[in-house]
């Protein structure tokens, strides 16, 4: 049987520490001893941390990218709140983009096969995927929608993201020989999973005003586990069979 990898012990406290320095920062605000107009910069603030936690988490160069461009993101917006840089916008989208597009190269030049997109939105932004074998995924869904039905006797894990954004996976007739370990993070928004029957489903996930829910029935000899592990953020994570 194969041995699951153990949980990231940063990543934990990282989460620990930043709802800490949150609530301390909160505690100085009501007791006077700083005035700060906390909800202005509490957003860009939060992006930065969502960045650094997804590249904590990840194990993949597009998933190390998505982070970097939360990063990106919420500290221009904080830079431009504070009024050191300018930047509207118009300057900002841009780069978003060229991320974006570095993540998908990466995919695709990792797995050897062609992006693929579904459901696109009005705005024009896809959910990519890389078309490799089903036995180890790397998805990301942004500001858009992704279904794909996994069919593999021999699943090994991988890695789903949906950011602004929702993923399906239908993985009813799929198989693990042993243990698999899948990575999620949902930051507005929301990943489901169907699993077969004979599956055994352990949640280790992490909500943060989001939610980690388990709609299976165990089976009576579990001996084929799946590990979710990651973070729901203002999002849903959800596995049933």
């Amino acid at each position: 049987m194969k041995t699951p990898r153990p949980r990231n012990p940063a990543s934990q406290m990282a989460v620990g520490l930043f709802v800490i320095a949150i609530g301390l920062i909160f505690l100085l605000d009501n007791i006077g001893l700083l005035d700060l107009d906390f909800t202005l910069h509490l957003w860009p603030t939060a992006l930065i941390f969502f960045g650094v936690l997804k590249i904590l988490q990840t194990r993949t160069v597009s998933g190390s990218l998505v982070g970097a461009g939360l990063i990106l993101f919420g500290g221009v917006t904080f830079l431009h709140e504070i009024g050191v840089i300018t930047l509207g916008w118009r300057a900002l989208w841009p780069l978003l983009l060229i991320i974006a597009g570095l993540s998908v190269v990466f995919k695709s030049d990792k797995g050897g096969g062609l992006i693929r997109g579904r459901s696109l939105p009005e705005d024009g932004t896809a959910a990519f995927d890389k078309g490799s074998d089903d036995a180890q995924l790397n998805i990301t869904a942004i500001m858009g929608g992704f279904e794909r039905r996994v069919t593999t006797p021999d699943f090994r894990g991988g890695e789903v993201t949906a950011i602004f954004g929702g993923c399906e996976l239908d993985m009813r007739q799929s198989s693990i020989n042993g243990v698999a370990v899948l990575n999620v993070f949902a930051l507005f928004g929301g990943i489901t999973i169907k699993v077969p029957a004979d599956w055994t489903v352990e949640l280790e996930g992490t909500p943060i005003m989001g939610g980690f829910e388990e709609k299976t029935i165990a089976p009576a000899t579990p001996s084929k586990r799946l590990i979710v592990r990651g973070y729901a953020i203002m999002g849903g994570m959800e596995v049933r069979n």
